[in-house]
């Protein structure tokens, strides 16, 4: 995500599919996974963040996952650091892929569950019962509001005390980090970990903003094609070496294919000897 602090730009009512940070100063664009889910917590029909799901889904596939959204550009870092990566099964990455639709699916029923509640005025108790989880349930324990907000507010916060020299407030505060908070760092530096070794890794087992647009994504207008004259697949396999999220690319149609876990990186074009693969529209 580019902000605009450092581009000096004032913000709009943008929405993008992809994951930011719901608390991040200055954004130019909103996460509309966020939104979707703060609408159904104030009981208003999420039409705009789905609206921008669907319409980025049908136009351009899952290409703002593997272009735009700022916590894949960590993990392609991640990945690029660190070179030498590890090989999940065949079988284990189609299990765990299925993941993140579960994690879809609790973050969803919550919502819409909770809405259906407050709109029947009894949905107080079941609000105060999940507490922070509440109003986006999603976002108090994703990786990228935790990457992108609370680190850099925790980071300002500890440079202030550095530059008044208060070495026991520093101390003191983070003896009193709540369980949640700790809770959040863990699991961003787990993400990020498993990035490193397995490319994509949150993308492909456990996002749930990907999670909605592979759904939607099989309907795109956006695809790739193989030229048949060219493509060895037989003696080939270097595009599906190359992807980042496992497609299996020769087992797919010549004319067109459009996978549902394809974020369009374009790297089996990239990397295919023969340039066999190229994007097609529509």
């Amino acid at each position: 995500m580019i902000y605009s602090f450092f581009l000096g730009f004032q913000p709009i009512p943008l929405l993008l599919p992809v994951l930011s940070s719901l608390g991040a100063q200055s954004k130019i664009v909103g996460e509309a996974f966020a939104a979707l889910q703060q609408m159904l917590f104030e009981t208003t029909f999420p039409w705009l963040p789905l609206a921008t799901f669907l319409l980025s889904a049908v136009i351009l596939g899952r290409s703002l996952c593997g272009w735009v959204c700022p916590f894949g550009f960590i993990q392609d870092l991640l990945a690029y650091i660190k070179r030498r990566h590890k090989e999940v099964s065949a079988d284990s990455h189609r299990s765990l892929i299925k993941i993140k639709y579960f994690i879809l699916g609790v973050i969803l029923f919550v919502s819409a569950t909770l809405s259906a509640a407050l709109v029947a005025k009894v949905g107080e108790p079941y609000k105060n019962a999940l507490g922070p989880f509440a109003q986006t349930p999603f976002n108090v324990l994703s990786p990228s509001d935790t990457l992108f907000a609370v680190v850099p507010k925790m980071i300002f916060n500890l440079r202030f005390a550095i530059y008044e020299q208060n070495f026991q407030e520093i101390m003191l505060g983070i003896a009193a980090f709540p369980p949640l908070l700790w809770i959040r760092i863990f699991i961003l530096g787990a993400v990020l970990i498993l990035a490193a070794y397995i490319p994509r890794s949150w993308c492909k087992y456990f996002c749930p903003n990907g999670a909605l647009m592979a759904l939607l994504s099989r309907f795109s207008f956006l695809g790739l094609k193989r030229e048949i004259t060219k493509c060895t697949r037989a003696e080939c396999r270097i595009c599906i070496e190359a992807c980042p999220m496992k497609v299996r690319i020769t087992e797919l149609g010549w004319e067109k294919f459009s996978d549902s876990e394809c974020i369009y990186c374009l790297k089996c074009v990239d990397e295919c000897p023969t340039k066999a693969i190229k994007l097609k529209f529509p």
